[in-house]
C-alpha cells in the first residue's frame, strides 16, 4: 500500500503497522481511527500548509482565511498578483510571502508537478525557497495519502513520541527518523496515531473527520 486515500485505507494501514508495532494498539483502542483529514494536491493545498507553519490552528485558520477571501480561487496567477506587502497585510510572515511567491512561480514555470511520484515531487518541492522537509513531508501525507510519509521534525510527533515511547527526552529530527524505521512502509499510519496521541496527552478534542 502506497498511498490510502479513505478511512478503509487507512484502517488497514493502521492494522498493518500495529502487526509490526504492537505498542500502537493502545492508541487505536483509546481514541479510535484517527480522522483522515486531507488537504487538495494543489497549489491551494501547499500554501494553506505553509500558512499553519509554526501557528496554532485557529490562527493559522484565520490567515488563511483572509488569504482566501482576497484572492478568491488559488492559482499561481493570482498568487503572484499579489505583492508581498499586501500578503503581509493579510498576515503572513515576510517569510511565508516569500514562499507563497516561489511557489506560485514553480507552478507557473512547470517546475512544480503535482502529478509527480511522491519521491519526485517531494524534491520538487524542497527545491522551492522557504518549503523544507516538513512542509514537504505534511503536504505528501495529507494530500498526497502518502502511507509511508514521515514529518520527522513535527513537534507534536516529537513530544507524542517522547511519551508514547517512555523517551528521557525528546526525540529530534534524525532520532525519530531512526524510531520510525522499524514502522516502514506504513509511518503515516503512525503519524496519524501519534497525533491523535499528542492531542490526548494535551486534554484537546480528537480532529474531526472530513469525510
Amino acid at each position: 500500500m502506497e498511498h490510502f486515500r479513505t478511512s478503509t485505507d487507512l484502517a488497514a494501514a493502521v492494522e498493518r503497522l500495529i502487526a509490526l508495532e504492537a505498542r500502537f494498539r493502545p492508541i487505536l483502542d483509546a481514541h479510535g481511527l484517527p480522522a483522515l483529514r486531507q488537504a487538495p494536491a494543489s497549489l491551494e493545498g501547499l500554501l494553506a500548509i505553509v500558512t499553519e507553519q509554526f501557528l496554532s490552528l485557529s490562527a493559522g485558520a484565520a490567515i488563511w482565511a483572509r488569504v482566501l477571501a482576497h484572492v478568491g480561487e488559488v492559482n499561481a496567477p493570482r498568487i503572484l498578483s499579489c505583492t508581498q506587502e499586501q500578503l503581509l497585510a493579510l498576515g503572513l510572515s515576510r517569510a511565508k510571502a516569500k514562499c507563497f511567491h516561489a511557489a506560485a512561480q514553480a507552478c507557473a514555470s512547470g517546475g512544480l508537478d503535482f502529478g509527480a511520484d511522491s519521491k519526485s515531487l517531494r524534491r520538487q518541492l524542497l527545491a522551492i525557497w522557504g518549503i523544507g522537509p516538513w512542509t514537504a513531508d505534511v503536504f505528501l501525507l495529507t494530500a498526497r495519502g502518502h502511507a509511508d510519509a514521515w514529518p520527522a521534525g513535527d513537534l507534536a510527533l516529537q513530544v507524542a513520541a517522547q511519551d508514547f515511547l517512555k523517551l528521557s527526552e525528546r526525540p529530534d529530527a534524525r532520532q525519530m527518523d531512526a524510531l520510525a524505521e522499524p514502522w516502514r512502509p506504513f509511518r503515516a499510519a503512525a503519524a496519524r496515531l501519534l497525533w491523535s496521541h499528542y492531542r490526548a496527552l494535551n486534554g484537546m478534542a480528537q480532529a474531526p473527520s472530513q469525510e
